[in-house]
């Protein structure tokens, strides 16, 4: 049903364009294939910094860690494994702040970038994720001199000509056509 509906609707949220090279790298957060493009465009030479989304917050973790409990943030286990990866731990910052959502990150990175004079980014995320991502940051970084690129990852395995055939790609493509819908209604913060 939902494949005779919007059969392109995998392609359609995909932004796929080439890229020049930026200021810095924004990774933001969630699966691997995110960082491990962040990695692979620091060493391409792309840009030289990379800023990271810390995520959201998690109070219970949190809770853990007052206890005593050694319990690593997903993020500093992500700049572990990029040190390893060969990025220099100096090439990195982490958002100051966790974040609930997409345009969450694109209003902490703003800051940032305008501090730092950096004129161009390369927002790295998901591929199904690249439209509502450039939406975001657009509209964050509007009356700024500030580029914005987007880049879906190339570790991120996803079927656009048959998104409907995946559970994974459907639950994805549905939530983000939703998402996107809100977005462009206002609805989206």
């Amino acid at each position: 049903m939902a494949a005779a509906a919007c059969p392109y609707a995998g392609h359609y949220l995909i932004v796929d364009e080439p890229l020049t090279r930026a200021d810095a790298i924004v990774v933001l957060d969630g699966p691997a294939v995110r960082w491990m493009e962040g990695v692979d465009l620091y060493r391409e030479g792309m840009a030289s910094h990379i800023l990271l989304s810390p995520g959201m917050a998690d109070p219970t973790a949190d809770r853990v860690r007052a206890m005593g409990v050694v319990f690593p943030a997903k993020i500093d286990l992500v700049r572990s494994a990029m040190v390893q990866l060969g990025v220099p731990a100096g090439a990195m910052t982490v958002l100051p702040h966790p974040v609930d959502n997409t345009a969450d990150e694109a209003a902490q990175t703003r800051p940032v970038a305008l501090q730092r004079g950096w004129t161009s980014l390369i927002v790295v995320t998901s591929k199904y994720h690249t439209r509502r991502t450039g939406y975001a940051f657009e509209r964050e970084f509007a009356g700024t001199s500030v580029r914005i690129q987007v880049k879906g990852s190339r570790h991120d395995r996803v079927s656009p000509d048959g998104w409907w055939r995946s559970r994974s790609d459907l639950r994805y493509v549905v939530s983000e056509l939703q998402k996107l819908v809100a977005y462009r209604l206002g609805l989206g913060k």
